[in-house]
């Protein structure tokens, strides 16, 4: 694509759509994520609780599972993936709202559960933000979309990042998620204005989708009375028995013949299996090793954070058996379409390792800023804000217009290295700490300083290292997901875009989800500057592995007669 056709696609409707839904997309997920872990610590719990809070993230990992039924369904009227849209905007909208009223010390396990269901519905819009990128652009337009999408993105990440650090240094962080749980309501209307309406598929019907609700919900009613009354660890088989049932024996008469929730069910069957399986087996090795403190509660943590990584571990792959098993096939068609492809389990490590050393050195840095570093509130959302709002405006047009000359293979690994070296930042910090290379004042109006003037508040100056430090990992952040975001468009099918990008992006959340729990850990064991020397050691494998594919990426990357 030339110069000239990527500057025409920014100034089109869709690509204005692309960019609004890139945005609503990052919103919600710093909210589970830094934003959190800042309200968590201000809060007072411990950085091992903060670094196991880190598993709220998981449905960010396991969305391919439920994407196959928002592939099938669409709610009529408003065009194809607009219905779920508005669904899953709305709902995270009351989610932020809902925890905005709770305080995390007190209330730790209801407040992990509201942000559950805020990181569950921010995975299902993903999904369909993901999908509707693939849909609304053209062929030659995949790298500019990608870009685009990944500019507003990044934006509301420094809004819910950077912005809202300023609004919780002033007003407190409940009022803060009060703000942007109306700000996400607010999304869920423009974006019905401003987004492209796509046409549905010709198997779609209003009726249809008014049955699957219907049968949805007598679904959970079975689900949740059974849960209720058999209550203790057999609780999830119990709700999902109970719904295969009523499905077979109602669900069938009334609405037709729901092959479709059964897989689904069967499916979470599996999944309950190789969870309980994981779990009994474990305790059962730790009977026979002697060691009675191995069991899920243990007081030893790193013991307690195996059985949670082995449970999960279980129960994705017998989840995918018992929808094999069910013949679920809005799942396992799409799935056998990608393993069809070449080196299809290469480019899945692939995936899973490109933003691993950024994601292992990012999930703790609020907290290492915070109490590391000894930065305040105001003065990390500041830096955050101005510092990383220009570096993620010129990294997403930089790294956009560079991908045009660069091609993805070389994209993929500049901006791998990049991300790489913006580690050093962080690892400098904690070496030298605050002031090392000194602080300028930012000339801004009395006015706005004003406001972070109070106890530890921002009192406009600059520390020059961590300036640099949030410049480059803002850049090199900015250029590696559009590069990935780019592969991942490349590796999907038009007739699944859904669950074939839901399923690869998933894969990209594993290291962001399951590395946060370690890195409480490793950073009491080994320190803030050997914990930061560890991370950008971890980003090496994914280079190696780019490097060994080079050829197929290539290929990916080469135009085709279709």
């Amino acid at each position: 694509m030339s110069l000239a056709t990527y500057t025409a696609v920014f100034t089109n409707r869709r690509m204005a759509a692309v960019l609004l839904l890139g945005f609503a997309s990052g919103l919600p997920l710093a909210l589970t994520g830094q934003a959190m872990q800042s309200w968590l610590t201000s809060d007072g719990l411990d950085l091992k609780t903060i670094g196991l809070l880190a598993l709220v993230g998981m449905p960010y990992t396991y969305k391919f599972l439920w994407a196959p039924l928002m592939d099938r369904f669409e709610l009529p009227g408003l065009g194809r993936r607009k219905g779920w849209l508005l669904i899953t905007q709305l709902a995270l909208g009351v989610l932020l709202l809902s925890m905005a009223g709770l305080q995390p010390g007190v209330h730790t396990g209801t407040f992990a559960l509201f942000a559950l269901g805020v990181a569950f519905f921010s995975a299902s819009q993903d999904v369909v933000v993901d999908a509707y990128r693939v849909d609304v652009s053209h062929d030659d337009e995949r790298g500019a979309a990608a870009a685009v999408g990944v500019l507003g993105y990044r934006l509301a990440m420094l809004t819910s990042g950077g912005l809202a650090f300023l609004m919780a240094e002033a007003m407190g962080w409940g009022r803060t998620y009060a703000m942007l749980g109306g700000v996400m309501l607010g999304l869920a209307v423009i974006v019905q204005l401003i987004a492209p309406r796509l046409a549905y598929h010709a198997s779609h019907s209003a009726s249809e989708f008014a049955r699957f609700i219907a049968a949805l919900l007598l679904l959970l009613a079975a689900a949740i009375t059974a849960a209720w009354q058999q209550q203790g660890a057999f609780a999830p088989l119990a709700a999902v028995v109970a719904a295969l049932l009523v499905n077979a024996l109602v669900g069938s008469r009334l609405f037709g013949e729901w092959r479709h929730l059964n897989g689904f069910l069967a499916m979470l069957a599996g999944a309950w299996l190789g969870y309980m399986l994981a779990q009994r087996g474990l305790v059962a090795l730790g009977q026979l090793a002697g060691w009675p403190d191995f069991v899920p509660d243990s007081q030893n943590n790193w013991t307690g954070l195996l059985f949670v990584l082995a449970e999960i571990g279980a129960a994705v792959p017998l989840a995918l058996y018992g929808a094999q098993l069910a013949r679920f096939e809005l799942l396992i068609t799409p799935m056998q379409q990608y393993f069809r492809r070449e080196h299809a389990w290469a480019f899945l490590l692939l995936i899973v390792l490109y933003k691993l050393g950024d994601a292992f050195a990012g999930v703790l840095s609020v907290a290492f800023l915070q109490q590391g570093v000894g930065f305040s509130l105001g003065e990390i959302g500041v830096v955050n804000k101005i510092v990383g709002m220009v570096a993620t405006i010129f990294g997403g047009i930089v790294g956009g217009l560079l991908m045009v000359r660069l091609r993805l293979y070389r994209s993929l690994l500049a901006f791998g290295i990049l991300q790489i070296v913006s580690n050093v930042g962080y690892w400098a910090l904690a070496i030298y700490g605050k002031g090392a290379l000194g602080s300028v004042h930012l000339p801004l109006p009395d006015e706005v300083l004003q406001v972070f003037r109070t106890g530890k508040g921002w009192d406009g100056s600059l520390d020059v290292l961590l300036g640099i430090s949030m410049t480059l990992e803002n850049l090199a952040g900015g250029m590696g997901t559009a590069a990935l975001v780019s592969l991942l468009m490349a590796l999907c099918n038009r007739e699944a875009s859904a669950t074939h990008y839901a399923l690869l992006s998933a894969l990209s959340a594993v290291g962001r989800v399951y590395v946060g729990p370690t890195s409480g850990y490793l950073v009491e064991s080994l320190g803030w500057a050997h914990f930061f020397e560890l991370s950008m050691l971890v980003g090496v494998p994914g280079l190696l592995l780019l490097w060994r594919l080079r050829l197929q990426v290539e290929w990916l990357d080469t135009p085709r007669v279709s």
